[in-house]
């Protein structure tokens, strides 16, 4: 992508201040939210559009073009099979994600597929979804078109774009300009500082001033205390299910493997709350504890990686990461509910900075985009909740990204399972560490601000090789040798 696109990317983003914490955190499928849930939603998108034109029932056929990046490693990350899942109208916050790969085998052995589950038309996969691998779309890599044909020559088109983290625009809205204003408009650290010091707010009540906004306190409160409780559940789920990630790596499940060192082998819980309860009563050692945090990871990514349901935190890819960290206060410091939610609050907020700001698509910026960006909004969440002031939770989510700078994305065969499993619990320590950092520091003798090292986030993203972007075309990606099969 050319350096002058990417930059028209950011410059839609920079003048944006309407970023709610529910966009930065939602309830999704894995495994990728740009790769996924992107093309999930914007298949949903288009099929609402032709119902709301009234051109749904003239509808014969709908070809679904994908490129750049998506092109590259859609197979690796399921991008079809979403594409399949968002015509037939499922939603990926609530469908039974067991039920995922029946339904798509269903489709390509009709040959049909029916659209929202009202309207039945012919449909081949591997004909109707195109990977055009040697083709981008100016605005961003991950884009896709839409084509839908009815009789006598008729034709729908749409282009999306998958912006990262499971945001899609369409092309008309690239350059739309913001019309939502916030009480308290936030585009910066510097914003977020300002505001607290003339209000008198904490961080985690200047967020919440902005998301009233949008829906009443008690909605945002038991919104927030939903995404714990998901999150919770795919920890769960990922600790205790065995057996070989689907894809082709045959990467064999961590997560249950070290829980059964860590917890009583014999124990059985009935739910997610009773587990955490079991947790929270023993004692462990440092070391111990290190090794839960890695587990909380690992479980949410190999969930993640099995189109498992997740929390897209700010992506899929890096969906271990918050919860991990989450997890980590709940169980070994006894973190609240009021906790969880003010560690929410401040998370989603310093990822929308770095979304306003940069970009939180490894498609664009690399990995330091996606577990970089996910490590920071821990940090930042763990320091509110350890009692740090504003400037200390910048600090933290500054220390976080700084030591994520120049990551790079090269998912082995395309899939986001290595290292990009690995790379949530590092991401999770590192969140930890910066959190206890910047609790033991004096923020005024800082040398480098949330601020500055997102505009080198930005720089490092622009400079940095399109074959290190999520195309699976440089380092161990193809260092790699690899046979992957279709999910």
């Amino acid at each position: 992508m050319e350096r002058s696109a990417v930059k028209r990317e950011q410059s839609t983003k920079s003048d944006a201040s309407q970023i709610s914490v529910f966009d930065m955190m939602k309830i999704g499928v894995g495994p990728s939210s740009s790769h996924t849930m992107g093309p999930w939603r914007a298949a949903q998108r288009f099929l609402a559009d032709r119902v709301a034109d009234g051109s749904f029932k003239k509808l014969q056929r709908i070809q679904v073009e994908l490129y750049g990046s998506l092109a590259k490693t859609g197979k690796g990350h399921g991008t079809d099979v979403a594409v399949q899942m968002g015509l037939l109208g499922e939603d990926p916050a609530r469908c039974d994600t067991a039920l995922i790969p029946v339904k798509s085998r269903e489709v390509e052995e009709a040959g049909a597929i029916s659209l929202l589950g009202r309207r039945r038309i012919p449909f081949e996969p591997a004909h109707d979804i195109v990977f055009l691998i040697d083709r981008a779309l100016p605005f961003h890599p991950n884009g896709m078109r839409f084509i839908a044909t009815g009789a006598d020559d008729q034709k729908w088109e749409a282009t999306y774009y998958s912006v990262g983290g499971g945001f899609v625009i369409e092309e008309d809205e690239a350059l739309a300009p913001a019309d939502l204003i916030l009480p308290y408009p936030v585009r910066s650290g510097e914003d977020v500082l300002a505001h607290c010091q003339e209000q008198g707010f904490s961080f985690w009540e200047l967020v919440l001033e902005n998301e009233k906004r949008w829906r009443s306190e008690q909605e945002v409160r038991s919104g927030l205390l939903e995404l714990w409780d998901t999150m919770a559940q795919s920890i769960y789920r990922g600790c205790h299910t065995e057996g070989v990630l689907p894809g082709g790596l045959n990467v064999q499940r961590r997560a249950p493997v070290m829980h059964s060192k860590l917890i009583a082998p014999e124990a059985r819980y009935t739910n997610h709350r009773q587990w955490i309860r079991a947790i929270r009563a023993r004692r462990y050692n440092f070391q111990r504890i290190v090794k839960w945090v890695s587990c909380f990871a690992l479980a949410v990514n190999e969930e993640n990686a099995s189109f498992g349901r997740v929390v897209t935190a700010p992506t899929n890819g890096a969906a271990g990461v918050i919860p991990a960290v989450l997890m980590y206060d709940v169980c070994f410091y006894e973190a609240t509910d009021e906790d969880i939610i003010r560690f929410l609050l401040v998370a989603g907020e310093i990822g929308a900075l770095f979304k306003k700001r940069a970009t939180i698509s490894a498609a664009m910026g690399g990995c330091q985009a996606e577990i970089g960006v996910s490590s920071a909004m821990a940090a930042a969440g763990l320091t509110a909740c350890a009692g740090g002031t504003t400037a200390q939770i910048l600090m933290a989510a500054e220390i976080a990204m700084e030591h994520h700078l120049g990551l790079t994305c090269d998912p082995v065969g395309g899939l986001v399972q290595v290292p990009c499993i690995e790379r949530n619990a590092m991401g999770a320590m590192k969140a930890i560490t910066a959190a206890n950092l910047a609790l033991e520091s004096a923020p005024q003798n800082a040398k480098v601000s949330l601020d500055a090292v997102i505009e080198t986030m930005w720089e490092t993203a622009l400079d940095m090789n399109e074959k290190y972007k999520e195309t699976s075309e440089g380092g161990l990606a193809v260092l790699i040798p690899v046979s992957v099969s279709e999910c």
